[in-house]
């Protein structure tokens, strides 16, 4: 198995660096819908004005025949639970056009036709047996697979146990309480006092991974307490911006479907979260029904604190030993299942007397990505401006 995965791992490192290298930019399984209808200020005719309402991907890819009428976030989430769910990259189904020409994408294979089944066979099954619930999903079977199991595996069944940390489904534990977790959380950092006085920062450093091709670009990001988020990569051509602005949140990356798209659903719950967490003072008022847990992290006990504020729950992970936020797990619901956002944080320094993470590493059904700090200015003054909708991309 981990052999297997390592190698599919190399393939979506290959098209990424081989895609970088034709466009620029790193645009991998992002766009393995079909041609794209870019709008006016993606051909670089200027700056459009932000969308009245969030586009669905049938209005922005060409050859949608199944996944129609949802927005285009939630839509590239089904291809990353696709690609998950079958060790997969964009090149393993669509033609090998598309590593020159976007336009490929629109270009029906055999097995997009099957793909096309398989979600009709599964919505079939769901409404027949489950009332329409999404409980049979494409990992249901194939399990990081091409071609689903039908014998059983007699060295499965007498491996090794081995629990998975990212469940959703907590190993509940009485021997501690929320409130215990949190205030030994804050203690670790710097003492609440501390962590409260902190209510902003910038910071600069650089980003890397699979939108980038591999190579670490600069970064820069702005926060503010309890939960507004701006970062910028700057790309040798192009500055790509991520807004999170209490409320909404925004792209206008190279590697975008569109020059600017509005998150939707559990993505802009995972921009909130991302912003809180930079401020941990505010993440226990800001879910409710939390509920402890343990787990086992790189062989090391961790605490786990499930809350939820939305349709889906929320997984914190804290050190046994240190007290630290060592991890989170969102999820996501997307029409052919939910995928997960994994969040690590290691690499704590002291700024202002509060120890934060200059490390952060982000992995999801579509790729992965490290942030790593190298400078942070506590409680400096930021414009409100920078929270505001970003401009859509545009090449310089």
């Amino acid at each position: 198995m981990g052999s297997r995965q390592s190698a599919v791992g190399s393939r979506q490192w290959a098209v990424g660096s081989r895609q970088w290298a034709v466009g620029g930019v790193a645009v991998a399984c992002w766009l393995v819908a079909g041609s794209i209808a870019l709008p006016a200020a993606a051909a670089g005719q200027g700056q459009a004005p932000a969308p009245a309402a969030v586009p669905t991907a049938d209005q922005v890819f060409k050859n949608i025949q199944v996944l129609k009428g949802i927005p285009v976030d939630q839509f590239m989430d089904a291809m990353g639970m696709f690609s998950s769910s079958l060790g997969y990259d964009c090149s393993s189904c669509h033609s090998q056009e598309i590593h020159t020409d976007r336009a490929a994408f629109a270009i029906t294979t055999p097995l997009i036709t099957r793909a096309r089944q398989m979600i009709a066979m599964m919505n079939g099954i769901n409404e027949a047996n489950f009332g329409g619930r999404p409980r049979v999903t494409c990992y249901t079977c194939h399990r990081t697979s091409p071609t689903p199991d039908d014998v059983p595996s007699l060295a499965a069944q007498y491996a090794d146990v081995v629990d998975d940390p990212n469940a959703m489904a907590l190993v509940r534990s009485r021997s501690v309480t929320a409130d215990q977790v949190f205030a030994k959380y804050l203690q670790a950092l710097g003492g609440t006092q501390k962590v409260a006085a902190l209510t902003s920062f910038t910071a600069r450093g650089t980003y890397g991974g699979f939108n980038t091709g591999g190579a670490d670009l600069p970064i820069e990001i702005n926060a503010k307490a309890p939960n507004q988020r701006m970062q910028i990569v700057r790309a040798p051509d192009a500055d790509n911006v991520k807004t999170y602005d209490g409320r909404k949140a925004w792209v206008a990356e190279a590697w975008r479907p569109l020059p600017l798209m509005e998150l939707t659903g559990g993505n802009v719950e995972g921009a909130r979260i991302e912003a809180l967490t930079l401020f941990p003072a505010a993440i226990k008022d800001a879910f409710t029904g939390w509920q402890v847990g343990s787990a086992t992290i790189d062989d090391k006990p961790v605490q786990v604190l499930q809350g939820r504020s939305g349709a889906q729950p929320v997984n914190f992970y804290f050190d046994e030993a240190s007290g630290l936020l060592v991890r989170t797990v969102r999820w996501n619901r997307t029409p052919v299942g939910t995928v997960p956002t994994q969040t690590d944080f290691s690499d704590y320094r002291d700024v202002a007397g509060v120890k934060m993470p200059f490390k952060t590493v982000i992995t999801w059904t579509d790729g992965q990505n490290t942030i790593a700090l190298n400078q942070v200015q506590a409680n400096a003054a930021i414009d409100a401006a920078k929270f505001a909708t970003p401009k859509p991309f545009a090449r310089k």
